[in-house]
């Protein structure tokens, strides 16, 4: 059995090298980047906006809410399955990194404490894994001082964005950041 599993991957190596060339690999890195990027704009935008009118309260909305409808149209639109993850979850159903991202993560944490940015910790590769190959990039979120008033130590989120968050996410657990800390990634993935 083990022979076989290696005889796979080997004729998969070989497979991946005449299928996907470097240039079609950096070409859906790039793709990938850029459907991370515009969910990330997206985000931000509906983020702004509602912070405008409705302060922290209203911003729940937006990754309870919308952030999943953006990250399935998105997903729908480019063939891409987008979400986001956490290094300490919010909604363990949406969330909860899988084992390659868990591993990702943790080397984000790494670079992170070496002094690299968040804005440039991304990563991208071509997995094997039981359901078949994939090609999967991750980008970092980091937490920005708006962030704080959701995601921050528990005595500085005011009581009523302490009571909306226990309402829609009774499993909460991503609270206690500090600003330029890694919040988590946003994760693509497509079959090949």
């Amino acid at each position: 059995m083990k022979i076989r599993a290696i005889a796979a991957m080997g004729a998969f190596l070989i497979l991946t090298g005449n299928c996907f060339g470097e240039d079609s690999v950096e070409q859906m890195r790039q793709d990938a980047e850029q459907t991370a990027v515009s969910f990330m704009q997206e985000l931000e935008t509906a983020f702004k906006k509602e912070m405008a009118a409705e302060g922290p309260v209203g911003t729940v909305s937006v990754c309870s809410e919308l952030a999943p409808e953006i990250s399935g149209r998105i997903s729908r639109d480019t063939g891409w399955r987008v979400t986001r993850v956490g290094t300490r979850v919010r909604n363990p159903l949406l969330g909860t990194p899988d084992a390659w991202e868990q591993k990702v993560l943790m080397d984000f944490k790494k670079r992170r404490i070496q002094g690299e940015g968040i804005e440039k910790l991304s990563h991208s590769e071509v997995v094997s894994e039981p359901g078949g190959i994939f090609f999967r990039y991750m980008k970092a979120i980091g937490v920005k001082s708006q962030c704080i008033a959701c995601h921050g130590p528990e005595d500085r989120i005011k009581p009523e964005v302490r009571e909306i968050l226990k309402e829609r996410y009774p499993h909460d657990k991503a609270t206690g950041y500090k600003t330029g800390e890694l919040r988590g990634a946003f994760s693509i993935k497509r079959p090949l």
